[in-house]
């Protein structure tokens, strides 16, 4: 496992989220510690999601792994979204399809971890303020 995936191990645990999307959402080591899996149901402008989001480098087949940590969201509705995360100390950015993307995800986690306030923001002006919490264990 990279120094880079490691530092995402700080999303381990259950979290509610409040702000722009309310609902709960769980992040765990899938077997072998290659992939962090997050599943979660939020409920967004009157509307519930339920999704799976595999999270780790890419590694096609007869290849080397890839050097961005990516991500394939998939919801219950049949929909997929793909991500690119970057963590750097205290920060958390989430960009949407590509590194640099217009839409993405800067969030900053508290000085105990327990908490990720951000923005997701979207081209055009559009995007809400987002809460993480840990829930204690």
């Amino acid at each position: 496992m990279s120094d880079e995936l490691k530092e995402l191990d700080r999303l381990v645990g259950k979290w509610d989220v409040s702000g722009g999307a309310t609902g709960t959402t769980t992040y765990e080591w899938m077997e072998g510690g290659f992939f962090l899996v997050q599943r979660g149901v939020l409920e967004q402008h009157g509307h519930q999601v339920r999704f799976v989001e595999m999270i780790g480098r890419e590694h096609k087949f007869g290849e080397e792994p890839g050097t961005d940590l990516i991500s394939r969201v998939y919801d219950a509705e049949g929909n997929t979204l793909d991500y690119v995360y970057g963590i750097e100390g205290d920060v958390l950015r989430i960009w949407g399809g590509f590194k640099g993307s217009p839409a993405y995800f800067h969030g900053t986690f508290s000085a105990d971890g327990d908490r990720l306030d951000g923005d997701w923001v979207y081209p055009g002006g559009g995007g809400y303020q987002a809460t993480m919490v840990r829930r204690a264990s």
